[in-house]
Order: C-alpha cells, then sequence, then structure tokens
C-alpha cells in the first residue's frame, strides 16, 4: 500500500503541535491529555519517520546506479532496501488504521456455563483456568470478583478483572460461545457430549463517565462462597446490585461488604458502557461486517474436540491439533491468527480510504 504523503505529513504535524503544546500547558487537565495524545501519537510519528528515511535513501541509492564505480553497490542495497519498504510501509498502515480505543485497557472477563449441565460447568472452570494462565505468563494480574460454583467443579459463572498493558486488545475475540466435544467423568458409557459456555471480555475503562441514578438501583446483600470457593462468608457480605432501566446485575463477594459495594459498581459501570459500545459496533456493522470481531455474545465461536485433539475456530476457518496446550494457556496461535485476520480487515478499510 502506498499512503499518501499528505497523510504522513499530517501525523507528524500533530505530534510536533502536541510536543510543542506539552512544553508551553500550565493547566494540570490539558498536560494530562496532551501527554495521553502524545503517547499514542509518538509509535505512529516514530514509524512515519523512518519510513520516511527509507524512502529517502531509496531515491539516493536509485541516482547513485547511475555512476558506474557505484552503480554495483547501490543496486545491491537498493533491492535489500526494495525488500524492507512493504514491510515499512505496512507497519504504518497500521497504526494508521482505525483500532479500537479501548486497545490497551484492562479487561473484566466474565465465563458462565451454559447447555450441559455439570459437564458445562466444568469446562467454565477450564477455560477460566485457561486464561488465567496464559494471564500469568504475560505478567497480567487476575482478580476474581464473583465465583458461583457447579456442584461437580467448574463454575456456573465467575467474574475476574484482568489487570495489565493491552489485555483487551489480545483477548476480546474470546467473547462468544465456546463449546466443548467429550466424554465427561460422569458419563458410564464413554459417549460424547457436546456442552458450552459463554465468555465476556469486557473493557475497564477508568476515565469514562457512566451516570448512574440511585433511583435507578437496587442494591441486595446475600451470604456467598468467597473467590474461589476458597473462603466462606459467614455473614450477608456478598453484594449484588441491579441496574433497574436495563436489567444488568453485578456482584461481588469478597469478605468486606463495603469492598463489594465499591467492586459491583466498579463492574456495573463496566457494562454499561461495554452496552454503548456493542451499540456503537451494531451501527458500524452495517457499514462493514467483520469476519472476526462482532463480539456477539450469543455467535458459536469456537470448538474444543477432545477425541481429536483439535481447537476449531469457526470465525476464520482456523483448527490446530494442539488442545492440551491450548487449554494449558498457549493462546498465541489463536489469537495471533485472530488478531492477523482483523488487521487485514483495517487495513483494506484504510485501502478504501485512500483509493
Amino acid at each position: 500500500m502506498r499512503l499518501p504523503q499528505a497523510r504522513l505529513d499530517q501525523v507528524l504535524d500533530r505530534f510536533h503541535e502536541v510536543e510543542a503544546r506539552m512544553g508551553a500547558a500550565t493547566d494540570g487537565v490539558e498536560i494530562v491529555r496532551l501527554s495521553k495524545e502524545h503517547a499514542e501519537l509518538k509509535p505512529v510519528a516514530d514509524a512515519v519517520q523512518g519510513l520516511a528515511r527509507a524512502r529517502a535513501e531509496a531515491d539516493d541509492l536509485k541516482a547513485m546506479t547511475g555512476d558506474p564505480e557505484m552503480a554495483a553497490m547501490a543496486e545491491e542495497e537498493l533491492r535489500a532496501l526494495s525488500d524492507r519498504l512493504p514491510e515499512l510501509e505496512r507497519r504504518v498502515a497500521l497504526l494508521l488504521a482505525p483500532r479500537d480505543a479501548d486497545e490497551n485497557a484492562s479487561a473484566v472477563l466474565e465465563v458462565r456455563a451454559g447447555t450441559g449441565g455439570d459437564e458445562a460447568a466444568l469446562f467454565a472452570g477450564d477455560l477460566f483456568r485457561m486464561y488465567s494462565r496464559y494471564a500469568q505468563d504475560r505478567g497480567w494480574r487476575v482478580e476474581v470478583d464473583s465465583a458461583t460454583e457447579g456442584e461437580a467443579g467448574g463454575y456456573k459463572e465467575i467474574v475476574a478483572t484482568v489487570t495489565g498493558e493491552g489485555v483487551f486488545g489480545r483477548l476480546k475475540f474470546e467473547s462468544g460461545v465456546h463449546r466443548v466435544q467429550r466424554v465427561p467423568v460422569t458419563e458410564a458409557g464413554g459417549r460424547i457430549h457436546t456442552s458450552a459456555a459463554t465468555v465476556a471480555v469486557l473493557p475497564e475503562v477508568e476515565d469514562v463517565e457512566i451516570e448512574i441514578l440511585d433511583k435507578d438501583i437496587r442494591i441486595d446483600t446475600f451470604r456467598a462462597s468467597g473467590s474461589g470457593g476458597q473462603h466462606v462468608n459467614k455473614t450477608d457480605s456478598a453484594v449484588r446490585i441491579t441496574h433497574l432501566p436495563t436489567g444488568i446485575v453485578a456482584t461481588s463477594s469478597e469478605k468486606s461488604q463495603h469492598v463489594n459495594r465499591d467492586k459491583a459498581m466498579k463492574n456495573l459501570r463496566v457494562r454499561l458502557y461495554d452496552m454503548q459500545r456493542q451499540a456503537k459496533d451494531a451501527a458500524r456493522s452495517d457499514a462493514r461486517k467483520s469476519q472476526v470481531g462482532s463480539g456477539d455474545r450469543s455467535e458459536r465461536i469456537r470448538t474444543y474436540n477432545f477425541p481429536q485433539g483439535r481447537v476449531t475456530d469457526h470465525r476464520i476457518g482456523l483448527t490446530l491439533h494442539s488442545l492440551p496446550q491450548i487449554l494449558e494457556g498457549d493462546l498465541d496461535p489463536v489469537l495471533n491468527a485472530l488478531i492477523a485476520e482483523d488487521q487485514a480487515a483495517r487495513l483494506a478499510d484504510l485501502e478504501a480510504e485512500f483509493a
């Protein structure tokens, strides 16, 4: 993709303008805003400047090919540079392509058992363990907000906050229905059963303003097992907050009722924000249908087939015969493929914009 020079100049002009304004700003709020924009623009500006240097070098080498004494060396260097230029342009294009504003945010992860009874709860537990292992490998922190265990193990539902750089950007494609095909431990006849669990990944955005009126919520307290079932509350300290206009329910079941109220309110804001995001995404999807990222909670996105040891992502037709490794947290082969597909779609949008 040959990026228009005017678009590249626009990026650099804005970057230099933000730098100049940062040096002159005295208002604390403006300094914070400019600093955030500067941090977002710097990788783009660096990539644009790198591309400009490479293009200028290519022009110089082309001129040198007319010199008999320098031609052989210039042509060799020009071939090497020509091989590098498309990747430099692709990197700049990806940075310029429309991207999710919440890409770098932490996330709230919700896993719920679907059809399949006890086996679905066990599978929900397997999925949560998979995400926890993946988070651990990437240095993210996982904090359970609430959990309801299944009678045979696993979870009927579990909600956790995953904190770290770029959590939402990597996990957002996990939202949807995950299906498992295996022989349950409770199956005496050895028959393969199909069960399901739903996953929702919501961005945790700290500076978003979501107005919640007291008259629009109902707060209930109840007794529940603690995070992951490791503790048992002796008092009614768990908190459930219901947002009456939308019916959204947020819970937290730590030992402190005060902590639970704060956590549940935070979770409620996250879910209301996600509802607004989904409404915007639905409006945008009328203009472009992404093969990957609808985020539809009811969409069947992946099947984990134990007898054949394979995992299939139905959105991009990807099948990997490494089910044990994936359930142990080796998710990058799946996530990288999904991210690559999303990048291709975003590049196609950018190319259409420049056409």
